[in-house]
């Protein structure tokens, strides 16, 4: 992979920004050698297990303070069975201070991902963690309904109290039934998740 990661780039420039710009050079370089899945599998585990539950890590990736040296030597130590492509690209954006920024680039790389492969993103709010039944059941039902791949991102929000919110794009369903439910709790959880299975093989037909 080229580390002539685009430098038009300033320092004030959003995260956004500069995560597309990652992102875009990552993409590239991992379709090439058709390793785009693993190394957004790898890198959502980074993003979501390593930084997300570790202050911290975080403030190392951001820190001015530790060099790149030592910032590479970490991500060796991190990811030792990473893809390749994943591993030299974290040591370029290392090398350019860019590390805080990794959230940034991960996100954006799905997105791009999405919108080269065709597939929607649909974000699932539910009270409680989908089980594994129902989630194959919206994807399924997502899939046919708008004839294309569809990727869940499942949001636990209690605030549901029952039922599911599924939005994609500007596209709302909403089968929540926090009307026909006095309470949830953890004896309820298997009878709620039956209900949710019921629920989602109908908020197609509303």
């Amino acid at each position: 992979m080229s580390e002539s990661v685009s430098q038009s780039t300033t320092h004030d420039v959003g995260a956004e920004q500069l995560g597309k710009t990652y992102a875009r050079a990552l993409l590239s370089a991992t379709q090439a050698e058709g390793s785009t899945e693993q190394v957004i599998a790898e890198l959502n585990a980074l993003c979501d297990e390593g930084l997300a539950h570790s202050e911290k890590l975080r403030a190392a990736f951001a820190s001015p303070r530790i060099d790149a040296s030592e910032k590479c030597r970490v991500l060796d130590r991190m990811l030792s069975d990473a893809h390749p492509t994943l591993l030299k690209f974290l040591k370029v954006m290392a090398g350019r201070h860019r590390l805080a920024y990794v959230g940034a680039a991960r996100d954006a790389l799905v997105k791009l991902y999405d919108e080269a492969t065709g597939r929607l993103l649909a974000e699932v709010r539910t009270a409680v963690p989908m089980t594994a039944d129902l989630r194959e059941s919206v994807n399924h039902q997502l899939n046919q309904y708008f004839s294309k791949t569809v990727r869940l991102n499942e949001v636990v929000d209690p605030g549901i109290i029952g039922g599911l919110v599924i939005r994609v794009g500007d596209t709302v369903f909403d089968s929540s039934v926090a009307s026909r439910l006095d309470k949830i709790g953890d004896a309820a959880a298997a009878g709620f998740a039956r209900q949710l299975i019921e629920q989602s093989s109908r908020f197609m037909d509303s």
